[in-house]
């Protein structure tokens, strides 16, 4: 046993990084280290599939993660995650996330990552950075669930910040921030807030068409025990949902990406 006045022990931190790059073809390049693995299974229908993993199972304090994607001009490519994300109980310093992807000339990426899933006591740091080439566009997707529902866990304490920037030729065109603490969770019933909601979710879609997509993700926001809208600023579509559960949500967001999709889901999610 540790005595009271013993240092804390050095915990072993995680660290893990993936990068893929694709071209029309398929495969360029793949280099992965660490806890960071990334995927290419064989699909038979849609765009090719990356699917990236943690192998460290979670992030802790001081863990560090980043996933990167490189599409070369004319690729299209499914990028998503194997299983949800956990952020686990940390006492020191927050895990760091983040995930870089540059999407060339005449591309689209669709990034469609499982839920993150944050513990009481989480400390989360996540960075999401787009860049778009002319003629490029992407669909983002975030899921966010406090706690394991189903054993009844509710976080009392909290540092989330999790920020998504895509930018065109180096200009900034979409910029999506979210930050939870221990303040906001003891605020968060009311209406400007998460209300009783335990699962959120945004959807974007930044390409030129993205606009002409608002009437067809209005309609489909039909999932019972789901709150949602959709706005449509110039060039892009937003779509922020909230519910009470994640398997709501989660059809919830099935229904949003076959109806401003033409490609088959991620083939790894469990739906």
């Amino acid at each position: 046993m540790f005595d009271a006045t013993d240092p804390m022990p050095l915990l072993q931190r995680s660290t893990g990084a993936a990068q893929v790059v694709m071209g029309p073809r398929g495969l360029v390049d793949l280099a992965q280290s660490g806890s960071a693995k990334a995927m290419l299974p064989r699909v038979s229908e849609g765009p090719p599939q990356i699917v990236f993993l943690n192998t460290s199972g979670g992030l802790a304090s001081g863990d560090r993660l980043s996933f990167a994607v490189i599409l070369r001009p004319g690729a299209r490519v499914l990028a998503t995650t194997q299983t949800a994300e956990r952020a686990y109980r940390a006492e020191g310093a927050p895990a760091q996330a983040d995930l870089r992807l540059q999407v060339g000339q005449d591309c689209w990426l669709d990034w469609l990552p499982q839920e993150t899933i944050l513990f009481d006591g989480a400390r989360l740091e996540r960075r999401t950075v787009v860049d778009l080439a002319p003629g490029a566009g992407c669909v983002l997707l975030e899921m966010i669930v406090l706690g394991r529902l189903a054993r009844g866990e509710q976080p009392r304490r909290l540092h989330l910040r999790d920020y998504r920037i895509v930018r065109r030729a180096g200009r900034i065109v979409h910029h999506d921030a979210l930050a939870l603490d221990d303040a906001a969770l003891l605020r968060r019933n009311g209406p400007a807030l998460l209300g009783d909601a335990r699962a959120l979710a945004t959807l974007a879609v930044v390409a030129p068409h993205a606009p002409d997509l608002l009437a067809r993700a209005r309609a489909a926001l039909d999932e019972p025990g789901v709150a949602g809208a959709a706005s449509a600023p110039t060039g892009r579509l937003v779509i922020r949902c909230l519910a009470r559960d994640d398997w709501p949500l989660r059809r919830q967001v099935v229904r949003l990406l076959a109806a401003l999709r033409p490609d088959p889901l991620p083939r790894i999610w469990q739906v």
